[in-house]
């Protein structure tokens, strides 16, 4: 070959190679292909989903587009029966090597990177874990701990003022008490024990579900290094505060500890309103009673270092059993209370039209931990063939969750709550997966517009949950599979692409409504707080200018002032505490049997 021919040649090659690598880099980011942001774990099914037309193959590649290591076939066109829109799936659960990938579609473009590897959840459930330390009240975060979200403490709550509504011949209106600690509910800086309950139920049952992995779960607390576990450690800082609101005089339990009105979008050593206990309620000292009950199960093998803690909590459950069954009616009505005393209050009502689920919940958590007979038998357990899904005002399957996990010790002489509680819960997962494999998603989450209410990260969490319960009693790895789905949904496989947990994916929340967030001058938001994520009716609920859609599973905004879609709630993270850390934790069991 002569000397021109190889210069001639060298050109050729040199610009194939140049135009290759022009093709590969303007390769897009395509928004439509929706998938997992985290990842998936090497022998997990994984699953992204393509909005749009689109046909043929699809690869897995290396991040830099450079190195194809897997090839697929995307599926048939399925129909969103909410959007009407048309999806394809990609399914590459047969590729099983670790490392960082994307999901290219030639014509479409390619995925967000992701993961896949053993623990691919693991920071994740530290992260959510770690919110609830962010949401401490009473307390400064250090940067030790909280990194450059350190923050002076703020509502120290020695001072609180018995409100009219609350007020007693022992503790007249304006008496002077004591209630520090405790976690800030959500966006806003008030403490509700109602909302607690939920929250203090879900984190103390996955503690009951997956001891082992809880206590080699490390937050970087500042009570890390003590002989607790940190999840327990976390929940011992709500728990404290909510020994505080009981009236230690008959056993009720103060409604919530609060602002007459919401404070502003500042830092809570900002916020110095006066602060009020409000008016003993039957849901809040039911809710109480239940999670006092179940903390003397889960703290009594800590009486070493937590001396008297366990009978403390019995005590004070059975006290609010009781003032509840001399106030059954009781019920927090704010408008009212507020039509008849001063100060007005308008903070967030957590008001219920219905106590039997409280007394359902609270029942069994009495039942499991004193073995008393006389509570199974108190109320009616199940009044009919219905499992709701848990949420702040429907906590009855918290206490078939309890009964169920009784299924396997089976320490209880009637035995028959067990079996029909167990009945409930894989009737609920069944009544989950039903249809799941024909959506356009293919996430137990979203099959119908009702799931797309206020909060709704949290019902796809809760959903997991569910899935989790009924595969732990039936070891039927269906239920875990779609459990997987919805955290799936959390990271990514949504209509709106976003992953709801703040701090974790490349589309993730940033702007939550959360006064911290917001006021801290810090461009990225706290991390580890799980946005409520999208609500059919939010346009209409907040008023948020920015909305641009109206289809139920597609109305989501991120920003701040969206309260309807973008708040953050104690009670939306800990079920995703729950999901990712048992999932986690099922993971690790299921690789140590292999």
């Amino acid at each position: 070959m002569s000397s021109a021919s190889r210069i001639t040649s060298l050109f050729i090659l040199t610009l194939f190679s140049i135009t290759v690598g022009i093709s590969l880099s303007a390769q897009p980011l395509s928004e439509s292909i929706r998938l997992n942001q985290l990842g998936f774990y090497p022998s997990a099914p994984k699953v992204a989903i393509v909005v749009g037309d689109a046909s043929g193959p699809f690869e897995i590649t290396t991040p830099d587009l450079k190195t194809v290591v897997f090839k697929g076939v995307l599926g048939p066109a399925r129909q969103n029966s909410i959007s009407g829109k048309t999806t394809h799936t990609a399914d590459f659960s047969d590729f099983k090597s670790v490392g960082t990938f994307v999901v290219r579609i030639p014509g479409v473009g390619h995925s967000y990177p992701f993961s896949i590897k053993a623990d691919v959840f693991q920071a994740a459930a530290i992260g959510s874990l770690k919110g609830f330390y962010y949401q401490r009240a009473s307390v400064g975060l250090p940067a030790t701990y909280a990194g450059k979200w350190s923050r002076p403490a703020g509502h120290p709550d020695t001072h609180v003022l018995i409100h009219p509504s609350a007020a007693s011949a022992n503790r007249p209106a304006g008496t002077i008490i004591s209630s520090p600690g405790g976690w800030y509910d959500a966006g806003d800086y008030n403490k509700y024990i109602v909302n607690s309950g939920i929250t203090m139920g879900t984190l103390l049952s996955l503690y009951e579900d997956f001891p082992a992995y809880c206590q080699r779960l490390k937050t970087n607390i500042p009570e890390s290094t003590n002989a607790l576990p940190d999840l327990l450690d976390e929940a011992l800082w709500n728990l404290r505060w909510m020994l505080t609101m009981q009236d230690p005089t008959d056993g009720g339990v103060y409604h919530k500890l609060t602002n007459p009105g919401f404070d502003g979008m500042v830092m809570p050593d900002k916020a110095t309103k006066d602060r009020y206990v409000v008016q003993k309620s039957n849901t809040a000292t039911l809710d109480f009673a239940a999670v006092m009950a179940q903390a003397s199960r889960l703290f009594k093998p800590y009486n070493r270092q937590l001396p008297g803690l366990a009978d403390s909590c019995l005590t004070a459950a059975v006290h609010a059993w009781q003032w509840a069954k001399k106030n059954p009616d009781l019920y927090y009505r704010q408008n009212d209370m507020n039509q008849r005393l001063d100060p007005d209050v308008t903070t967030g009502g957590y008001e219920d039209k219905d106590a039997s689920d409280e007394w359902i919940w609270a029942a069994s958590e009495l039942y499991v931990t004193t073995k008393d007979e006389a509570y199974a038998t108190a109320v009616n357990l199940f009044p009919d063939d219905k499992t709701p899904l848990p949420s702040w005002a429907q906590v009855r399957t918290l206490g078939y969750y309890t009964l169920a996990r009784m299924a396997k010790d089976k320490p209880l002489r009637n035995q028959d709550v067990v079996t029909q509680a167990k009945k409930h819960v894989v009737g609920l997962a069944n009544t989950l997966i039903e249809g799941v494999d024909q959506q356009a998603f293919g996430t137990v989450m979203g099959k119908s517009t009702r799931d797309f209410i206020w909060g709704s990260s949290a019902e796809a969490a809760n959903q997991g949950i569910a899935l989790i319960q009924a595969y732990r009693l039936t070891n039927d790895r269906k239920y875990l599979n779609y459990a997987l789905t919805n955290l799936d949904y959390l990271f990514g496989r949504n209509a709106v692409g976003y992953s709801f947990l703040t701090g974790f994916g490349q589309k993730s929340t940033l702007n939550p409504h959360h006064r911290p967030s917001v006021a801290d001058g810090i461009q990225a938001p706290v991390p580890g707080l799980l946005s409520g994520g999208t609500n059919a009716n939010a346009a209409r609920q907040d008023k948020c200018s920015g909305y641009t859609t109206t289809i139920a599973d597609e109305v989501y905004l991120d920003q701040s002032c969206s309260y309807a879609s973008n708040e953050i709630a104690i009670n939306w993270n800990a079920p995703m505490v729950y999901l990712t850390a048992a999932i986690e934790a099922l993971q690790r069991e299921a690789v140590a049997k292999q």
